[in-house]
């Protein structure tokens, strides 16, 4: 099954709203098993995902992107997020990423995206896309 990775389908209104600060805020990557599914809809916040994995070596609640950058390709009309590949301190086995703002509280942690990676897999980082985490294209 190949990868594919979506925005959680409040992210963008979170952003504008300002609970979102891809700039300054505590964007982080968690790992869970398969037995949580993502519902674009529903979940929100982190306190939405269950099932993050335990495996030996991982840090519960993830770890913080490293130089997150925003550019826009004026040519493309393309703005692009990303950051540097996250490298992880011992290998894990998971089935998604979620990309979130850990603000301490869950409840108040707003989730940005998601990476299915259709089965369980052993990483020992995680790279980005070329493009990016995820792009906007305006129309």
């Amino acid at each position: 099954m190949a990868t594919t990775a979506k925005l959680f389908g409040r992210a963008i209104e979170k952003a504008f709203k300002g609970e979102i600060n891809w700039a300054t805020g505590a964007i982080k990557v968690m790992f869970t098993s398969s037995a949580y599914v993502p519902d674009q809809d529903a979940h929100q916040y982190k306190s939405s995902v269950i099932n993050e994995i335990t495996d030996a070596g991982y840090t519960v609640r993830g770890y913080a992107l490293a130089n997150k950058a925003i550019t826009y390709d004026a040519a493309t009309n393309v703005t692009k997020f990303d950051a540097d590949d996250q490298s992880l301190p011992s290998p894990i086995t998971a089935a998604r990423a979620i990309v979130y703002q850990d603000t301490g509280n869950d409840a108040t942690s707003p989730l940005i995206c998601f990476i299915d990676f259709g089965v369980d897999t052993t990483l020992n980082i995680l790279q980005w896309d070329a493009a990016g985490i995820f792009t906007h294209t305006a129309a």
